[in-house]
């Protein structure tokens, strides 16, 4: 019975791979997908409508960082950050895994 499904099945699909090339079996569209096709293309025409008409001009939205004070605010934040500073570091006890190999004296 298995080998008549196997041959029944081969009359009715195309020749080569089912997803590629000419001989290929693609989904037909549906109503669903032409109105999610639709709904994208109208959120995309909305975002770009925003991006060519922006709330600020150039000459406004150019100096705001300045106007604000980021900069310096951002500069003395670096400069007092805390970090962290180990004083019991020597360089003995950063290599003392390659010590592994010397001999007892």
């Amino acid at each position: 019975m298995k080998l008549f499904y196997a041959l029944f099945r081969r009359r009715n699909m195309p020749n080569g791979n089912i997803h590629t090339g000419k001989h290929r079996i693609y989904k037909e569209p549906t109503i669903r997908d032409v109105i999610k096709l639709k709904n994208q293309f109208e959120i995309e025409e909305k975002n770009m409508f925003l991006l060519r008409h922006s709330y600020l001009t150039p000459e406004q939205s150019r100096g705001h960082a300045r106007a604000l004070g980021k900069n310096e605010a951002n500069f003395i934040k670096t400069k007092t950050k805390q970090r962290p500073f180990y004083d019991n570091v020597t360089i003995e006890s950063r290599l003392s895994h390659l010590r592994v190999n010397e001999g007892w004296d």
